[in-house]
């Protein structure tokens, strides 16, 4: 199993040195830019953020539960993510993984990479010729990496927020982005920004292992967007432990995960739709009543869709309740 482990790598490592093996050809892609890799030693999970003035900056970062995360930035080559994943899937630490990128790799002086493994050991590189102002700090269990930047005070300024920052690997991540931005950012500005969150082991449930997995490919301000889908993903994390209370038939905690989901988005009128018929199905229809209400005179359509709720049993077969409801 060893050897076969040890070839695997060898071919890995030969993959790596194929795609970069003609300087003429090599991947020359100008997506400047500023990052973090991060691993928390308590979940186990891998995560990685982006902002950059480059559209769908989200190609740069790489995660994979069990494995580790991986960013990919400046004059870039894409290949380090997943080629760098691979590696570590191997059993490389992030230090030998990209050593052996960075050796196949003729333009190594103008990429900047990133990696974190299972471990939490860290790997950072940003070469001679990367556009100015640029570099990296590397703390326990993360990396902060930035350039083309207008100061070069941004990747300390992140590592200091991301160490400062209660809450989860998702918000740490977040005020790190953040502070890049406060510092000065990307000289060019802002266009695109991207998170990712995955667990610290495979589930066997892939649509499970990505937390968090949001992206913004183009806009004005890509951090306040992404901070919004950031709380829109935590209020639809909620919807889904709503749901799996239903199944479960413990209505009780299902109508209080709702409650938390419509406490998150609370201009969000699916989400207290689903809310108001939970309130229902515990059998308090009267202070269900209020809401739907407020969700009707939103759009109409929720209206018509109440009655239709029966025959898929999310509402009770009750014509007099169903009334009371569409009364509404």
């Amino acid at each position: 199993m060893r050897t076969c482990a040890l070839i695997s790598c060898v071919v890995v490592l030969a993959a790596g040195v194929a795609l970069a093996a003609n300087p003429s050809t090599a991947p020359m892609h100008r997506v400047s830019t500023f990052s973090i890799v991060c691993y928390d030693s308590t979940t186990g999970q891998f995560g990685a953020a982006v902002q950059s003035h480059w559209f769908k900056v989200a190609d740069v970062i790489w995660a994979e539960p069990g494995v580790g995360a991986v960013a990919t930035q400046s004059l870039v080559d894409f290949a380090y993510g997943p080629l760098g994943l691979d590696m570590m899937r191997l059993g490389r630490t992030a230090d030998q993984a990209l050593a052996g990128l960075l050796a196949s790799d003729p333009n190594n002086d103008v990429r900047q990479v990133a990696m974190v493994d299972r471990f939490g050991n860290v790997a950072a590189h940003t070469g001679e010729h990367c556009i100015a102002e640029a570099g990296h700090h590397k703390g326990i269990n993360y990396s902060c990496q930035a350039n083309l930047m207008r100061n070069n005070t941004v990747w300390d300024a992140m590592a200091k927020a991301f160490e400062n920052t209660d809450g989860d690997l998702a918000e740490r991540m977040m005020a790190a982005l953040e502070a890049a931005q406060a510092e000065g950012g990307d000289i060019r500005g802002m266009q695109s920004a991207a998170m990712v969150v995955v667990t610290g082991k495979p589930t066997g449930q892939s649509w499970r292992d990505r937390l968090v997995d949001i992206r913004v490919d183009d806009s004005p301000q890509p951090l306040k967007e992404l901070r919004r889908l950031l709380n829109i993903t935590r209020a639809y994390d909620w919807m889904n432990k709503g749901d799996d209370f239903m199944t479960a038939e413990k209505f009780d905690k299902a109508a209080e995960a709702y409650a938390k989901a419509a406490s998150l988005a609370p201009h969000n009128p699916e989400i207290r739709f689903w809310q108001a018929v939970t309130l229902v199905t515990v059998g308090k229809v009267d202070e269900s009543l209020p809401i739907f209400k407020e969700v009707f005179a939103k759009d109409d359509s929720w209206r018509v869709l109440v009655p239709r709720l029966v025959k898929s049993n999310l509402l009770p077969d009750d014509k007099a309740i169903i009334e009371k409801i569409v009364a509404q």
